[in-house]
């Protein structure tokens, strides 16, 4: 009896080692099927693209991301995705895709490039400085976060670069709503926002009409000690400028008169050597 029993325990033992065995290598192979298939699906998505057909494209390479998330090729693919509608302006979808990227890959070496496309959706959504600006707010933020992330990087050599496109759009949108309420004759308010343009945007090419502006304003609602302080700041920094020679019409209206004359003479005085030299010839 106890040898039958050692036997029947045996014979057990070897059908459970052996069902186990078979399990894991159909497992095996159901695992190498299934990275076949995501291969396939990530490869149908890359032709996709190259063809055009962006909406199949992005809809394949979440298909092979899916279907092997703990591939190497799963991150790969969702980039790919997010990057499919990034290249055909559908930035929503494209933001959707990199804020999940991040979430679920966020230790991924290609992260900083999922950041800095996720910029560059919200710098390429904007039209023109009478729209809305929020997506430049936006991606002012994640270019200085990426700057501060990946400094010695490629990517944060174009992020500085971008920062200044940027602030070149404020500083405009701070224009345009200065010079609405100049029309309008609300002086405070228009005031308020040509010093936002030196204070905040003072390395832009809007910092000399801005300071024009306010030497027009505070002339003409008779402050004009502040007028002469921003028309010599213009002066010193900028004496070169059209702005300033206009400025410099505010105090002297006969400016534009001395100009003229002096446009003329040199004219004549040119003719003069051109005649000459013609002579010598």
């Amino acid at each position: 009896m106890d040898i039958l029993k050692k036997i029947t325990i045996l014979v057990l033992c070897i059908i459970l080692y052996s069902c186990g065995g078979e399990k894991k290598k159909i497992s095996k192979i159901t695992e190498d099927d299934i990275e076949l298939q995501m291969i396939e699906s990530f490869n149908d998505g890359f032709k996709s693209l190259k063809d055009g057909d962006i909406l199949y494209a992005a809809k394949k390479f979440n298909e092979a991301e899916l279907l092997f998330p703990q591939s190497i090729w799963a991150p790969k693919a969702a980039l790919m995705a997010a990057y499919a509608y990034y290249s055909y302006d559908y930035y929503y979808d494209a933001i959707y895709e990199l804020e999940r990227f991040k979430k679920i890959y966020s230790t991924h070496p290609n992260l900083s490039y999922a950041e800095y496309l996720l910029a560059m959706c919200y710098y390429e959504k904007i039209i023109s400085e009478k729209k809305d600006l929020e997506p430049l707010l936006k991606a002012k933020s994640l270019f200085r976060i990426l700057i501060k992330k990946y400094p010695n990087t490629d990517f944060a050599i174009d992020a500085k670069f971008k920062i200044g496109l940027i602030d070149d759009q404020l500083a405009a949108k701070e224009m345009y709503i200065g010079k609405h309420y100049i029309k309008k004759e609300k002086w405070v308010p228009a005031i308020n926002r040509f010093k936002t343009v030196l204070s905040d945007y003072e390395t832009t090419i809007y910092v000399e009409e801005a300071l024009h502006r306010l030497v027009e304003i505070y002339y003409k609602i008779g402050l004009i000690e502040e007028s002469q302080k921003y028309a010599s700041v213009l002066g010193y920094n900028y004496n070169s400028s059209l702005w300033y020679e206009n400025s410099y019409t505010v105090f002297n209206k006969d400016y534009k008169k001395v100009i003229e004359r002096k446009k003329k003479k040199l004219k004549k005085r040119n003719f003069i050597i051109r005649k000459f030299k013609s002579l010598l010839e």
